[in-house]
């Protein structure tokens, strides 16, 4: 680039929810990053919730957590993977958080005196924030995902934003529009006038794409093009052709077949290098991956928040999903999930013997009481039976209370969250906590975001940290302390008055806040157990494509080793 102008381009869907716009602005923005630009993306999600923090998991997807605890929507996890990077709450916004904000200057007289309206002032505080977000990133180009589908009322005032951005130095912005084009079965063509209606819909903005990408079943023939182009007023060769794929890391892939990094400078008028085909080679040496390897690895996956009545949305697991590929990936195994309720093993029991044909289980994080008992007897025939079992915030709880129950025998022992009238409350809430929950004040108000935990010598974890290829935070393992820094997002922690019994009976803590007091990993020692281990923290909020996390990567070796 001759001159450093931050350039902006928003992808918008058409047609459908989930038409793919996500993975489409995490691509388009790894592709852009492949010819050395500098790129940063944004989320703004149409939601009058201040954050996604409130959101049920099972409506939403995932709530996914940034370095410093904005809780945000499950796309900014998939930005920060394809990217490589670590985004803020710059890079996220929703409409609650943007009238938040308008309302609060207004209040502190900001504004002057002036009138103010919806128009213009809320899509200025979008633009401000967006330009905020770029400069603190100090960004070539900021992609900016607008949330929901064209048409909607709730996205608006967004599209109005990007019309006035655009109005300010139209070299500057493009327009990607994410549309659908089905084939219905009995009539065996591909239709494209739904994608037609949507780009109206988004004319009627003020707003002409510069791009389509058409999502479909199947590849985009030119006869479609030309249709989409004529009626579109979108040239042939800036319609993408976007099939439906195995793996989401083809997507990239497919996107440079068509050049499109190359049509989008050539839209903004970025000079750039030839794209790096050593960074762009490990990309594809690893999406590969996804379509290699013959044999599997079985994981049992034990939740509660992805039944949505007929259908299951394993998206309220995201980023643990991923984590799982990847440390499976670098083992050249594919990963095989099964998904199954906790609450089925507490109405019948004999299912727990069907968890022996599993290679690993994992309890991830979650809320509340629903399946509590069912994930104890889990963990309990796993540490039984030495299943390899990885344990994730609430995971982790429960192998305490598991722990305490049969190894302890404190038959009553449980979490507050719970129980709060247990006599042994080996899980409670943070004394940090308290007066907040006293206040129902819920909302971004948990241990949220990075925190350090300092290792323990000759541990699982701190040998598996040691023995991972990036080193992950540690700057040297054989000298001093070792600490590593992980994403919370928690309100209860491990009863210190329980510490001292509990290793005693063999639970290692082998991971606590640098202070002593919080408990981050919990384990059983490799004599007693090939893989026990649960963390406080979501170490999944982490992995990344080409750099698993390393805990991932040793339970995925644990499963391998059992499997043999």
């Amino acid at each position: 680039m001759t001159k450093k102008e931050t350039k902006y381009i928003f992808v918008v869907g058409g047609v459908i929810s989930g038409v793919g716009k996500g993975i489409t602005s995490s691509s388009l923005g790894l592709i852009l990053k492949n010819r050395g630009l500098n790129v940063t993306s944004i989320k703004i999600d149409p939601y009058i919730n201040v954050d996604a923090g409130t959101m049920n998991p099972t409506e939403h997807g995932e709530v996914f957590v940034l370095k410093d605890g904005d809780e945000t929507d499950q796309d900014m996890g998939n930005y920060e993977r394809f990217l490589d990077i670590n985004l803020t709450r710059l890079n996220y916004m929703t409409t609650g958080r943007v009238y938040k904000s308008v309302i609060e200057k207004e209040r502190n007289l900001e504004y002057k005196g002036k009138c103010v309206e919806v128009v213009p002032h809320i899509p200025l505080e979008v633009i401000g924030r967006i330009k905020e977000a770029g400069k603190n990133a100090s960004a070539d180009v900021v992609v900016i995902e607008v949330g929901g589908t064209v048409g909607e009322y709730q996205n608006m005032l967004f599209l109005e934003a990007a019309r006035m951005l655009k109005l300010e130095n139209p070299k500057n912005t493009a327009f990607v529009m994410v549309s659908f084009l089905p084939t219905p079965q009995k009539i065996g063509e591909m239709k494209t006038k739904p994608t037609q209606n949507a780009v109206r819909t988004l004319n009627a903005s003020g707003i002409q794409p510069d791009i389509l990408i058409a999502r479909a079943s199947s590849s985009l023939d030119d006869k479609r093009k030309e249709k989409i182009s004529l009626f579109c007023n979108v040239h042939p060769s800036n319609v993408i052709s976007a099939p439906d794929v195995d793996s989401i890391y083809d997507i990239p892939i497919n996107f440079e077949k068509e050049k499109l990094s190359e049509k989008l400078c050539e839209i903004l008028n970025i000079k750039t290098k030839k794209a790096d085909d050593k960074a762009w080679k490990k990309w594809k040496d690893f999406a590969k991956h996804a379509h290699n390897g013959k044999e599997v690895v079985k994981i049992a996956m034990i939740g509660k928040y992805f039944e949505t009545g007929d259908f299951i949305l394993s998206d309220s697991y995201l980023s643990v999903i991923e984590a799982l590929k990847y440390s499976s990936y670098l083992q050249n195994r594919k990963p095989v999930m099964t998904w199954l309720n906790s609450t089925d093993f507490e109405k019948n029991p004999a299912k727990l013997k069907d968890l022996k044909k599993y290679d690993g289980i994992i309890i991830p994080g979650g809320f509340g009481s629903r399946g509590v008992e069912g994930n104890l007897s889990v963990i309990k025939f796993a540490r039984e039976n030495k299943i390899p079992y990885f344990g994730l915030c609430y995971g982790m709880q429960m192998i305490v209370i598991e722990y305490a129950r049969n190894i302890l025998g404190l038959k009553d022992a449980n979490t507050k969250e719970v129980n709060p009238n247990s006599k042994n409350l080996v899980i409670d809430v943070m004394e940090s906590q308290k007066e907040i929950l006293k206040r129902n004040s819920y909302g971004g108000s948990m241990r949220l975001g990075e925190y350090k935990a300092l290792l323990r010598e000759g541990t699982i974890a701190k040998e598996s940290y040691a023995s991972s290829l990036q080193g992950r935070s540690l700057k040297d393992f054989k000298k001093g302390p070792a600490f590593v820094t992980e994403r919370h997002r928690h309100r209860y922690e491990v009863n210190p008055s329980f510490i001292g019994d509990l290793e005693a009976k063999g639970l290692v803590f082998s991971g606590r806040s640098p202070d002593g007091h919080l408990m981050e990993i919990a384990e059983l020692p490799k004599s007693k157990h090939p893989f026990f281990l649960g963390t406080q923290f979501h170490p999944e909020f982490l992995a990344r494509p080409l750099s698993p996390h390393p805990l991932f990567t040793s339970f995925i070796k644990a499963c391998i080793n059992k499997k043999k």
